[in-house]
């Protein structure tokens, strides 16, 4: 290679094998388990649709909460194994209640498996995670949480809530890279991931992935990206330098100082308190004003966005994820929001937004 095209991220150093092992014990601290955890070569997405594969056999009755797309395509990658899917779906960008699954589980007492997600960034809220948990183990049920918009921003003790599967990945909260995922699995889930005709030879094969856990967790299989392994490296080591305890406060802290800024604007919540993500805050647009058109005039330099899926189209989301929980991202985030929607035409006392920050993050 002529020195004129050398690049210091050509012939990256390989990641050391005998360092995956510790990365997955890290993320298990994380997510406060003792069951396995794989590490998964690809964004949290291929996780999840491995999962569905893995778990899936025909004929197999399984509950999926849908309050997003992510939801949709889970209950889908389930029907393509045979399984018999029942999706609970709630209104549109709208968190599920607990009576619905519940009444969904009392109608499917065969029911294997239920899967949920436990925040979604794609509108801002949150679902019941603890108590359908509950619902579920109380009955044998195996739980499968999309926990990738949820952990570092919420607590999530794996283990004391009894979650089957938990899929995760670092580029929310925990601010890492997005090329890597990684999931816990109790024995209740291998059970049956394992019974006959289990999914081999696949990409999506957690029984495949299961051999690194079986030979000794030495090298991955395939070709390893060692630039995401290190990203991932640099990202734990940040956290545990921060405590999960500390992060989650910082979350909680730039989402209620969003709140409370957004309320004394005279804006109104997407949803209720006690039903929104710590990640990110979403807000109700005013009336014959369009996402677009106020993304569209608000300073652009600041993490403003439209909601994603059905019914989202009605609100615009405030980021405070990862790095983004602290003090000047809220501050811009709530301005820009103001100022949006002043050049609207709609009135914004940005002024009381600014003192409801400044008291959340005063001391």
């Amino acid at each position: 290679m002529s020195p004129e095209l050398w690049h210091p991220l050509h012939d990256t150093p390989a990641f050391p094998p005998a360092r995956f092992g510790a990365v997955a014990d890290r993320i298990a601290r994380i997510l406060n388990t003792r069951n396995d955890v794989l590490l998964i070569q690809a964004e949290a997405v291929v996780a999840l649709e491995a999962v569905a594969a893995s778990l899936g056999r025909p004929g197999m009755k399984v509950i999926n909460v849908v309050t997003s797309l992510y939801g949709g395509w889970f209950g889908n990658w389930m029907r393509r194994t045979g399984a018999e899917v029942v999706d609970v779906t709630a209104e549109p960008a709208r968190p599920i209640t607990v009576e619905a699954v519940e009444a969904a589980l009392n109608a499917n007492p065969d029911t294997k498996v239920l899967a949920l997600v436990h925040a979604e960034s794609a509108s801002g809220i949150r679902n019941p995670l603890e108590e359908i948990v509950a619902l579920a183990r109380a009955r044998g049920v195996v739980t499968v949480v999309d926990a990738v918009a949820s952990v570092g921003g919420h607590s999530l003790d794996v283990d004391q809530l009894g979650i089957d599967i938990a899929v995760i990945g670092p580029q929310k909260a925990l601010a890492g890279p997005a090329g890597l995922s990684a999931l816990s699995v109790s024995p209740a889930a291998w059970k049956l991931i394992s019974e006959e005709g289990a999914l081999k030879d696949s990409i999506l094969s957690l029984i495949d992935q299961k051999v690194w856990l079986d030979t000794g967790r030495g090298a991955l299989a395939g070709t390893t990206a060692p630039l995401e392994f290190f990203a991932f490296e640099a990202a734990l080591d940040r956290v545990e330098a921060e405590g999960v305890p500390q992060m989650i406060s910082r979350h909680v802290r730039a989402a209620r100082a969003t709140r409370a800024a957004l309320a004394a604007m005279g804006a109104e919540l997407w949803v209720e308190l006690t039903k929104c993500s710590n990640l990110v805050t979403a807000v109700k647009l005013p009336e014959g004003v369009r996402a677009e058109a106020l993304l569209g005039v608000a300073p652009r330099v600041m993490e403003l966005s439209a909601g994603v899926g059905p019914g989202a189209d009605q609100l615009i989301r405030l980021n405070h994820t990862g790095r983004r929980a602290r003090f000047d991202s809220v501050l811009g985030n709530v301005t820009a929001f103001g100022m949006g929607l002043r050049r609207s035409g709609v009135k914004a006392d940005i002024a009381a937004a600014v003192d409801a920050v400044a008291l959340h993050f005063g001391d």
